[in-house]
C-alpha cells in the first residue's frame, strides 16, 4: 500500500500550514501554467487522482465539468474535501493508487497533483489511467521533477563563498529516498525524466506538452526568498492524449 502519510498528525498539520493548503489553486506557484494545459472541461467526466483538499474537483465543476471524482489515500484529506465540498455533481472515494483499478472509458480528463512521485507502481496505474481515458481523453499531471528527488540530502548546500547550491547525485538510481518534510520518513520514489515519458509511451500515451516548472522571474520579484528556487527545475508537469 502507499504510504499514508498525510494521515500522520504531524504531517497534516504542517501540510495545512502550506500557503496552497490555505488559498487553494491560487496558492500553487505552477497553477497558471497547469491551468493553460488543461482543456476544455465543459460537459466531460473528470478524475482526480490524489484529490487533497478536493480543490481542483471543485474548480473543474465550477468550469463546467458535468462530474467529478477526487480519490486519495488520506482519510483526513478526504474528510476536509467532503466538509469543503457542497456540490452534488462531485464525489470523493478513498483508493491506493498503487493498487486501483479504473472503468474503462470513463472519463474524458483525468488529473493528478503532486502524487505521482509517491507511488511505487507507477507503470501500472499509467495503464489504468490510458484505459480509464474515453479516445482523444487526456491527462494532465505535476509530479517533484526528478532532480528534487535524487539526492539522498534533499537539502540546498551552502558553499564556503556564500552560494547555495542544490545537491544532485545518485540522479540514475531509481528507487525510493526517505526525506524528512514537515515530518520524519516520507517516502518518495525517484525516478528519471527518461522513465517518466517511457511509462507514458509504454502505456499507449501521445506527450503534448511537457513544463520542467521553476518560479517565473515575475513571481521571484513578488516573492523575492523564492530566487534560489530558479537553479533549479521544481516541478515537471506533463499532459498526455490517449
Amino acid at each position: 500500500m502507499t504510504q499514508n502519510i498525510y494521515d500522520n498528525d504531524a504531517f497534516f498539520n504542517g501540510y495545512s500550514q502550506l500557503e496552497r493548503s490555505i488559498s487553494g489553486l491560487d496558492g500553487a506557484p505552477e497553477w497558471p501554467v497547469i491551468r493553460a494545459m488543461i482543456p476544455d472541461l465543459r460537459g466531460r467526466k473528470v478524475l482526480d487522482l490524489g484529490c487533497g483538499y478536493g480543490w481542483f474537483c471543485r474548480w473543474a465543476s465550477e468550469n463546467g465539468a458535468a462530474s467529478v471524482l477526487g480519490l486519495d489515500v488520506s482519510e483526513k484529506m478526504l474528510a476536509r474535501a467532503k466538509t469543503s465540498t457542497l456540490n452534488p455533481a462531485i464525489t470523493y472515494d478513498r483508493a491506493d493508487l498503487d493498487n486501483i483499478t479504473l472503468p474503462v472509458a470513463a472519463y474524458d480528463f483525468v488529473y493528478c497533483s503532486l502524487t505521482l512521485h509517491y507511488l511505487a507502481n507507477l507503470d501500472k496505474l499509467l495503464v489504468q489511467i490510458y484505459n480509464t481515458l474515453t479516445p482523444g481523453g487526456s491527462f494532465v499531471f505535476s509530479a517533484e521533477h526528478p532532480v528534487m528527488t535524487a539526492p539522498g540530502n534533499q537539502n540546498w548546500i551552502t558553499q564556503a563563498d556564500g552560494r547555495v547550491v542544490w545537491p544532485l547525485d545518485n540522479y540514475l538510481e531509481e528507487g525510493s529516498r526517505s526525506t524528512n518534510w514537515l515530518a520524519d520518513g516520507v517516502i518518495k520514489q525517484h525516478r528519471t525524466i527518461a522513465s517518466y515519458f517511457n511509462l507514458l509511451i509504454a502505456a499507449g500515451f501521445s506527450i503534448n506538452h511537457v513544463e520542467e516548472w521553476s518560479p517565473s522571474k515575475e513571481q521571484v520579484n513578488a516573492r523575492p526568498e523564492w530566487a534560489k528556487e530558479r537553479h533549479r527545475p521544481w516541478f515537471l508537469l506533463v499532459r498526455a492524449t490517449r
